[in-house]
């Protein structure tokens, strides 16, 4: 069963049975049907039901002379914010017609990567070679299994421009330094002796929160499992219409990219909030957009 079911408010799937149950109940009556013709003659087909604003199930498989044949489904989350429009490479999982999709973003300063959501799409694009256009962007939700709210760092509005305009920065360095640019790769480690040292003078005295104002950084052995800390933009309390649960739907501002998460009520510490900080594990999918 998917880990990550109970993000969408199906925490009551605790066996396979419960699973196969709802599998059938997507594949009856989904929402949306896509598909996509593959090179052995068989279609790659999605069916896609909603049980909450913006979230629900996908249901993927085969479709050949003799019928409908589930490959495997997943919890999904979507949005329309675009969350990056830099470089996007997109390779096929060994074992399933699903995809995972690599992303190298200047502001995260890692290489993102995340479970590509929109595969049949993705196929019907890449046989039209819409990807080598470089007219493409890239949508981020994140499913979180646990999470926190904690309190913003208060900082002064000068101070808010100043960070800002850091963060501006050493965007541009990063994106020069891997361009080979000595002196950027200079500035940027002389930049980060200067953090080491001002961190480790103030984790003395201080929470390491209240100097850590936001993270994104890899969790686990899985690659698109991350532990993340934005600050809250927009929150929004929601119910999934099949098991009545609560969930929050947050948009976050995390290393200045913008991100989506939905959580269980269960499973979230704390009262949500603009301007307040979400801390927690998720797993990363992203929607990938066509123009």
């Amino acid at each position: 069963m998917h880990s990550f079911m109970r993000s969408i408010g199906f925490s009551n799937i605790i066996n396979r049975k419960h699973a196969d149950d709802l599998i059938k109940e997507v594949c009856a009556s989904c929402d949306v049907r896509n598909a996509v013709r593959l090179e052995n003659g068989n279609a790659f087909v999605e069916y896609v039901k909603e049980f909450a604003p913006h979230c629900g199930i996908v249901v993927c498989g085969e479709m050949d002379e003799n019928g409908f044949h589930m490959d495997y489904y997943f919890p999904y989350y979507r949005t329309d914010t675009v969350s990056s429009y830099a470089d996007l490479t997109v390779e096929k999982h060994t074992d399933k017609d699903s995809f995972a999709g690599v992303c190298e973003d200047t502001r995260i300063g890692t290489t993102i990567i995340f479970y590509v959501s929109n595969a049949a799409r993705y196929q019907k694009e890449a046989m039209q070679s819409s990807m080598k256009n470089g007219n493409v962007s890239v949508s981020f939700t994140a499913l979180a299994s646990e999470g926190r709210i904690l309190l913003p760092i208060q900082k002064s509005p000068n101070q808010a421009l100043l960070d800002m305009e850091a963060t501006s920065t050493r965007s541009h360095l990063i994106a020069a330094a891997r361009n080979g640019d000595e002196n950027a790769i200079e500035s940027l480690t002389l930049e980060d002796m200067d953090t080491y040292n001002m961190v480790s003078r103030r984790i003395m005295t201080e929470d390491v929160f209240s100097i850590v104002e936001t993270f994104f950084m890899p969790s686990g052995m899985e690659c698109d499992r991350y532990q993340i800390m934005g600050e809250i933009q927009s929150v929004e309390k929601i119910r999934n219409k099949r098991t009545k649960e609560y969930l929050y739907q947050m948009n976050l501002l995390c290393n200045n990219m913008s991100m989506d998460v939905c959580i269980n009520e269960a499973d979230l510490m704390g009262e949500p909030d603009v301007g307040r900080r979400f801390k927690g594990e998720v797993w990363l999918q992203g929607n990938i957009n066509f123009v």
